[in-house]
Order: C-alpha cells, then structure tokens, then sequence
C-alpha cells in the first residue's frame, strides 16, 4: 500500500482502568505488577457462575454534569473521562486548535449494555410505553466518539469502530490514517468498555470463555499460564492524543512516541476461535512491521494480545514465531490483561499505551501469574529496565478479526 506522508506523533495519554484513573497510575501499577482483578461490586453476582472482575472505580460527576450523566451510558462516562485526560496530559484546549482538522476515533465493542439491560427490564416490567427516550441514543456504539466531539466542538473526522475486541487498535489505526492522508491535524482515538454486567457476563460464561477462579481474583487472568482456564472481563477507557508531527511541533508538543504501522486481516475460521496456527494474526503483524519500515531486529517489545486461553495463546505465539523467526527469542513479551483483564474494545488502546510508556521510560512492564508458562516466548515476569526502541500492540477478536499497531520512538 501506499505509504503515509504524514508522520504521526503521540502526546498524550488518557486511562480509566482497574489499574487507576490516569495514564500515571495505570504505568506505576503494571510496572509493580499489581492486579485490577476483584469480586464484582457493581451488582450482586452471587447468582452467576463468574463474579470477578476487572472494575473500575470512577465518579463521572468529575468530568460530566449530572444531567448528562443520566442521559448517557456508563461506557460514554469512561470514554469522556479517558478523552479528557488525554486532552490534559497533552496540555492541548482544542478552542486553540483548527476544531475543523480536529476529529474524535473512539471505538466500543459492545456499546451500551447497562442501558441495554436496564432498559429491558422496564419494557417487560412495566411496559413498552416506559422505555426511555433517551435509549437509542445511550446504546449506540458511537455515542463515545459523538459526546466527545460534541464537548469539545471538532468538526473534524467523527467516527467510531466496532469491531470486537480489536476496537481500541483498529480505531488508532484509522485515526492514524486520517492524519498520515492528511484528513486531520489531530485525533482522540481509542476505545471505551462498560461490560461488567450481568447479561455479558452470563453469556461469556455460558460459552465457557471465562475463568471461574472465583476464590483467587488476583490471579484468574494467567495469560501464557499452563493452568489458565479462560479469560477475566474488564471495563475501561483508553484515548490517545495522535497528531501530526507539524502540528505538535509548532504548539511544542511533548512526544511521547511515534506511530509508524497499522495491520488487519482476517482469518476467515471460525466465528469464536483463532486460526490454529494463527495465520491471520501472522497476516496483521506482517502487515504493520512492513508499513513501519523495521525488520524484526527492531522490535524490542511485543504486547501481545495474550487473553488466557489456550487456543488463543497458542495460535498467537505461532504467529511471533513466524513473523519474527529466532528474534522472537530475544524480544520481551507481556500481556496488561494478565492486570487489567480483558478490556474488549478498548483492550487495544490500553494496551498501545503501555507500549508507549515501556518506550518512553525504557522499561517493559511484566506479565503476572505465568511463572509455569507453556508458551515459548521470552515472558517478562518483573518489569524490565531496558532500551526499547520500537513495540509492537497485537489485538485480535471474535469473528477472526486482527490488528497490529507499531510505535517506536520518536527522532526529530
């Protein structure tokens, strides 16, 4: 494919996630290896087969009034709170911006299931006639990116992705092509994720996804791990200020990496389960390292996707095999959903900005809980101090889907 002629720089970071409330706390937390993972408090999941989590501790009267934080779902209230967080850390008022060239790329998998689920309970309860008016427009997948545009008036490119658990990669990816094609000076992107609920629950359970160590919370999400039993749910937003590296230079931006490839492919298998030797996520990687001009000597850092399935751990360490041959012995390897559990769409966001910060602070966070790996990668199990020039995000998802993101770091 043609490449971009706009480099694309990264400046700031915004998180809401089980590891804390900003881009800070989330980087001190993975960095001590510490667990986001508890029995749920949100509801009362004694009912339920799986009741833990990974939540999220949030007031959305701290960035939101509370009229609209009655009219919008929880997912919106994360998504908002992760944008204005990175608009913060990134010193950036969009009043002083080209709100014209200025977009908003925040993706959700699943979209507003609070809403969702209390909403039915109202129609079958109490009658059609009761459901909120306000229903729609809180479910929607792309109410996220729309409040997000709308609070801070940008005009530009508004849109929204929803494709499973690669949201939060494939809505940096496209954001990133909105500046490299020159369609924007600068986007919010990433993704946002409300889904610890009972009915998301009961159904990821129900198709035996989930692991049920409900008397060891901390340590149920074993990516890698030979005694891991399936993945652990999460909630949260991660936003990202991407722009143009003209513009973040003449407002004398911080830089916290550059992003220099995007991959995607399809496996075309199986609606649930990877492609066994992970054909398609080879395709992905592939795809990404070739647009960022490294070979696979350059990569120093792979944050896998890594859920804590066998199926899926497996097919992916086949693909890093593949693409990167016996360099995939010399390249640290971890998985934040061994700390944050699995996040959906906005996993892929998250987790691009742990491989950030493992390059802008030289140091690659740990993977918990795999101290009897079964996976042949070079896991790191404690933080690692070291020089990490380029980091590759893999994210995969339901339906076969697969994006790779690379980032390295930034020379002027």
């Amino acid at each position: 494919m043609q490449h971009q002629k706009t480099r694309v720089v990264v400046t700031g970071l915004g998180t809401i996630s089980p590891l804390g409330n900003s881009a800070q706390a989330f980087h001190e937390q993975q960095l001590q290896g510490k667990s986001g993972v508890r029995p749920i408090q949100r509801f009362d999941p004694s009912d339920l087969p799986v009741q833990i989590a990974g939540e999220v501790d949030l007031d959305p009267q701290d960035f939101m009034d509370a009229r609209e934080v009655k009219r919008t779902d929880r997912f919106v209230h994360l998504g908002v709170a992760a944008a204005e967080l990175a608009l913060q850390d990134a010193s950036l008022n969009p009043e002083h911006t080209d709100r014209t060239r200025f977009g908003a790329l925040i993706g959700s998998a699943i979209g507003g299931m609070d809403t969702w689920e209390s909403q039915s309970k109202v129609a079958w309860e109490r009658g059609v006639g009761r459901v909120s008016p306000f229903f729609i427009p809180m479910l929607m997948a792309n109410a996220a990116s729309s409040h997000v545009a709308i609070r801070y008036g940008l005009q530009g490119v508004a849109s929204s992705v929803s494709t499973a658990c690669t949201t939060g990669a494939d809505a940096l990816g496209n954001a990133y092509r909105a500046i490299g094609f020159g369609e924007a000076d600068v986007m919010l992107a990433g993704g946002t994720e409300a889904i610890v609920t009972p009915l998301v629950i009961s159904g990821f359970a129900n198709m035996k996804a989930l692991s049920r160590r409900n008397d060891e919370p901390e340590k149920a999400s074993r990516p890698f791990s030979a005694q891991r039993d399936g993945f652990v749910l999460g909630e949260g937003a991660a936003v990202l200020v991407l722009e143009s590296l003209e513009h973040a230079q003449a407002r004398g931006a911080r830089i916290y990496a550059e992003m220099v490839g995007f991959g995607r492919s399809a496996d075309a298998h199986h609606i649930t389960e990877p492609h066994p030797e992970g054909s398609g996520a080879l395709l992905a990687i592939r795809a990404a390292l070739r647009e960022s001009g490294l070979d696979a000597s350059g990569i120093d850092y792979i944050n896998a996707h890594a859920t804590s399935t066998p199926v899926g751990d497996k097919a992916e360490a086949s693909a890093l095999r593949a693409a990167f041959g016996e360099a995939i012995d010399d390249i640290w390897v971890s998985s934040t959903k061994s700390m944050t559990g699995h996040l959906l769409g906005a996993a892929g966001a998250i987790e691009a900005i742990a491989c950030i910060q493992a390059i802008h602070s030289g140091t690659v966070p740990p993977s918990i809980n795999a101290e009897d790996a079964d996976i042949p990668l070079k896991i790191a199990h404690q933080a690692v101090h070291t020089e990490v020039r380029a980091a590759l995000s893999n994210s995969f998802a339901f339906g076969g889907l697969n994006a790779s993101l690379v980032f390295k770091r930034f020379e002027g």
